[in-house]
């Protein structure tokens, strides 16, 4: 069906083809702001002068699966803060794809993270047995928000999760927190788990379409944490999560997700996994944060590229990103919104079919956190007043998320200067969304160039722009 609109879109002289260009820039009023309606015209001979962004829709790459954010315990106790009316704007916001920039992708914690209030697990301390298993805890914040995100989203909100630690009682230093092992005689047991709470979750009404095994599994935090190498997690999949989820029926209709920690250490982690055929046929895909950048050098983009050629066969997710520590006066910095659109073009560019946001509501103080590693969102709730505060990272994840929709394909979209960042997908309609990104102080005109024919889009300073035709 794509490549039948394409081919009709190709036989309509240039004149009828309109492009639609929706801004948001710095220094100005333009926040996701229809700014122009232009016609393409048969393109001129190309020139060194001018600056382009070369679009051919024939040639396509990846599926696309949608983009959304986290609802954490963080987010739901501060949605339920808010006034009635204020509730209403921020699911809008997220999740109408008309009023809002309508999200598909949602990830939840299998018990407490830093961003909850408190520790806690399902199950009583010591209940190897699990039959103490209870989601009631959920019940009160978490659960009704995201019921009600699904609802918003006209039920089409895929929702994952994640655990940051299994119980205390199963690991090797006897703490969520603070790293630590999962022990080998809870292996069974923590698998186990897993299918509990996808099953806990169905049964109120929120099916799970997938699972990460550890979330950040190198890392060892001050919250909960947990330390798998990559020999472990391949060992867990294989022998008991896997399997278990295979015993449950849910192999399948749940896609268990590896790694989901950073892109310096992805590659190992695809090799020691895709390359086990026993793990392997369990593992739908990998998933990826964006803070290797922790040690002061760049993001890896190149490792996620690289893990998309050699393993054309799974699938790739972001799974998590938040641009800076909490500073209540940082609300208007521009470069939280960059750090989106930069990461975004880029990870698509890489083979990435799905991108998840980080908390999607934080309140005041960026929290609530346990632990007090605060940090932004898009949209923040002042608790006092009732009110919500957009940053501009909202806009940002609004030129992807708005306009490019499930079911899409990634096509060739490539910039002649490299001060341009730029990503294109065809929509199942044949729609043609061109996103390109300025994140320099310098403006003016490039060449939106689609076959023999072109039209010329002004590019502002520390701007974005997605362009529809």
């Amino acid at each position: 069906m794509i490549l039948l609109t394409l081919f009709v879109m190709a036989q309509q002289p240039a004149a009828q083809r309109r492009a639609i260009v929706y801004t948001t820039a710095e220094s100005t009023t333009f926040r996701l702001t229809a700014t122009d309606t232009l016609t393409f015209t048969p393109s001129e001979p190309t020139s060194e002068g001018k600056i382009y962004v070369f679009v051919d829709p024939r040639k396509t790459f990846q599926p696309f699966i949608g983009i959304g954010g986290a609802l954490t315990d963080a987010a739901a106790e501060t949605f339920a803060k808010l006034p009635a009316a204020r509730q209403d704007e921020l699911l809008t916001a997220y999740y109408s794809t008309d009023r809002g920039i309508g999200y598909t992708l949602g990830r939840t914690n299998i018990h407490s993270c830093d961003f909850s209030s408190e520790s806690y697990t399902y199950v009583d301390e010591g209940d190897k047995d699990l039959k103490s298993f209870s989601i009631a805890h959920d019940l009160r914040y978490r659960i009704p928000l995201i019921r009600r995100a699904m609802a918003a989203s006209g039920n089409k909100l895929k929702l994952f999760a994640s655990p940051w630690s299994p119980p205390a009682f199963m690991k090797d230093n006897n703490d969520m927190l603070h790293g630590g092992h999962l022990r080998p005689e809870y292996a069974r047991a923590w698998a186990r788990y897993f299918a509990k709470f996808v099953e806990s979750y169905r049964k109120e009404g929120v099916p799970v379409w997938g699972i990460t095994i550890q979330n950040e599994p190198m890392a060892t935090q001050t919250w909960e944490s947990c330390v798998f190498q990559a020999s472990d997690e391949r060992d867990f999949l294989k022998n008991h999560l896997g399997p278990v989820m295979a015993q449950e029926g849910l192999l399948g209709k749940v896609h268990i997700i590896v790694w989901d920690h950073n892109r310096d250490l992805i590659i190992q982690r695809a090799l020691a996994i895709f390359e086990d055929s026993a793990a392997a046929k369990y593992a739908w895909g990998i998933g990826f944060h964006w803070y290797e950048d922790w040690s002061g050098g760049q993001q890896m983009y190149g490792n996620v590229a690289l893990v998309s050629r050699l393993y054309p066969g799974k699938h790739i997710l972001f799974t998590e990103g938040t641009p800076a520590t909490f500073d209540s006066t940082g609300y208007g910095r521009w470069s939280l919104g960059e750090a989106y659109g930069r990461s975004m073009i880029n990870d698509f560019n890489s083979g990435t079919e799905g991108w998840t946001d980080w908390n999607i509501l934080l309140d005041e103080h960026g929290g609530p956190n346990h632990v007090g590693n605060f940090c932004f969102a898009p949209i923040h709730a002042d608790t006092r007043t009732g009110t919500l505060i957009y940053t501009n990272s909202y806009y940002y994840i609004g030129h992807f998320s708005k306009f490019i929709r499930p079911g899409a394909r990634r096509i060739l979209a490539s910039p002649s200067r490299s001060m341009l960042l730029t990503t294109a997908f065809v929509n199942r309609d044949g729609k043609v969304v061109v996103v390109v990104m300025n994140p320099t102080a310098k403006g003016g005109p490039y060449n939106l160039t689609v076959g023999a024919v072109s039209v010329e889009i002004n590019a502002r300073p520390h701007s974005i722009q997605t362009v529809v035709f």
